[in-house]
């Protein structure tokens, strides 16, 4: 199976650009005010209006307010919602768009419960756990205690172009899903990185 590929935290049309020639599946957008890659709907629009097609547009919220969120939705082209905080399933159900459902590993049995919550979520995302912090942290964890999950699911947290070989042979993630991995200074990406990265997994898909 081929392994997928998120770059998250886009914020200029220059990564949007260089993750898409590169491969990319799908580009992420951050409405989150509180994160060093938040991107405002207008600015988000500008980028997201150019992406080729088959190229996933994914805007990420936290706990926002629904007029926030339907608002961004009708000034940006955008494809699926990733919800990072504590909604609902009938919360994230609502906005009419195909959802992820993220969450920070902790155990398998409270990663089963997120994901019996959400079954119908196109698909989890799995992220290192950290208190008050929503993604985006370069942190690693223990990729073996995952499992099967019988669903589509994207693996985050301190993934790199030198370690996201192993981290697809431990768990054989649907997609995997780069950030501060792709960065030289927090929350602006660095092109080669982002070349790189799609290369390393590119390898594992040959």
């Amino acid at each position: 199976m081929r392994t997928r590929v998120k770059i998250c935290g886009v914020t200029t049309n220059e990564a949007a650009n260089a993750a898409s020639a590169a491969g990319a599946d799908a580009l992420g957008f951050v409405f989150y005010p509180r994160s060093p890659r938040a991107i405002t709907a207008t600015k988000a629009a500008s980028i997201t209006s150019l992406v080729p097609p088959f190229v996933q547009r994914v805007a990420l919220f936290v706990d926002e307010q629904r007029s926030v969120i339907e608002e961004t939705l009708s000034q940006c082209p955008l494809d699926m919602i990733q919800f990072h905080g504590s909604e609902s399933r009938s919360f994230c159900e609502s906005l009419g768009l195909p959802y992820i459902k993220a969450v920070g590993f902790k155990t398998r049995d409270e990663l089963m419960r997120v994901s019996d919550a959400h079954p119908n979520a196109a698909a989890l995302l799995i992220d290192a756990w950290a208190p008050s912090e929503h993604g985006g942290t370069g942190k690693t964890f223990d990729w073996s205690l995952i499992g099967d999950l019988g669903r589509p699911w994207l693996l985050a947290g301190g993934l790199t172009s030198d370690n996201v070989g192993e981290a697809i042979t431990i768990a054989a993630p649907y997609a995997v899903d780069v950030s501060s991995g792709v960065e030289t200074d927090r929350g602006k990406k660095d092109l080669e990185k982002i070349g790189s990265f799609l290369k390393a997994v590119s390898a594992c898909n040959a």
